[in-house]
């Protein structure tokens, strides 16, 4: 074997996601399409769970040309009887579920005093109880083959607060919470719990959410000490890593990818 493909080899290895069964929540577009192309990369089958058919279908082709499974599921993740029903189609065709990622995300970009109660509302269902539904969701079946790895996706606004993001932030910070509280909870059922902070990232959620005030991304690149904004392939690369074998021994943790635009 030429040295090349050995280093291939040896990597996927140390990352120990063949034939994993990853399921993706949010997987239609940006980070989450992101980590579905490399989980499927490095040998996992992946099942998106979205309420955006045609472009999770486009994910879906992208896994299946790495030669893996791929499954769409249309499913609302802020309706726990829809993510349940999700989770047992899920087991029922793939017989196992090893890794869940909550990349589930939604916002506007705007004041609090300018919100409505129905606003704050989806905030929160959309950003925060949809992590909570999806991995309760998963976790009976966790605990009983005693391993899995769930990896939920907030934001440095939940750690820092940000402006004009307020019950954004609120949601992020709550999902930042919720991980280490779970992590401590199941840790000793053989299941591992960690959270990705992007920071300004490349996706379609943030150019909507700023595409009515186009000075905010140039505010963002002036703090950023890179000066740019993330790629979505950066944070999805450190939720495959989380998610992999070659973090066994991390849980409860937060780990940032920004730029250095907030240095914890």
């Amino acid at each position: 074997m030429d040295p090349l493909h050995l280093a291939e080899e040896v990597g996927i290895r140390v990352f120990g996601l063949t034939n994993r069964t990853v399921v993706l929540a949010g997987g239609a577009s940006g980070i989450g399409r992101a980590a579905a192309r490399r989980f499927a990369e490095l040998g996992a089958d992946v099942v998106v769970l979205d309420i955006q058919p045609a472009m999770a279908q486009e994910t879906v082709a992208a896994v299946e040309g790495y030669g893996r499974r791929g499954r769409f599921i249309e499913t609302d993740v802020t309706r726990f009887e829809d993510v349940k029903r999700a989770v047992e189609s899920v087991l029922g065709d793939f017989g196992r579920l090893d890794v869940l990622v909550n990349a589930v995300g939604w916002n506007e970009h705007s004041f609090f005093v300018q919100q409505t109660p129905e606003f704050w509302h989806k905030v929160m269902a959309i950003n925060f109880w949809g992590q909570v539904h999806a991995s309760r969701a998963v976790l009976d079946h966790m605990i009983e083959r005693r391993q899995g790895v769930i990896v939920t996706v907030a934001s440095d606004a939940g750690r820092v607060g940000t402006n004009g993001e307020t019950l954004y932030a609120a949601a992020k910070g709550a999902v930042i919470a919720f991980t280490k509280s779970l992590a401590r909870e199941v840790t000793r059922f053989g299941v591992r719990v960690n959270c990705v902070c992007p920071g300004p990232t490349d996706t379609p959620l943030l150019r909507a959410a700023t595409s009515h005030q186009p000075k905010i991304v140039q505010t963002m690149l002036n703090l950023i000490p890179m000066k740019r904004t993330a790629r979505p392939e950066e944070p999805a690369d450190a939720i495959v890593f989380l998610a992999s074998e070659a973090a066994s021994y991390i849980t409860g943790q937060t780990l940032s990818v920004n730029g250095g635009l907030n240095m914890l």
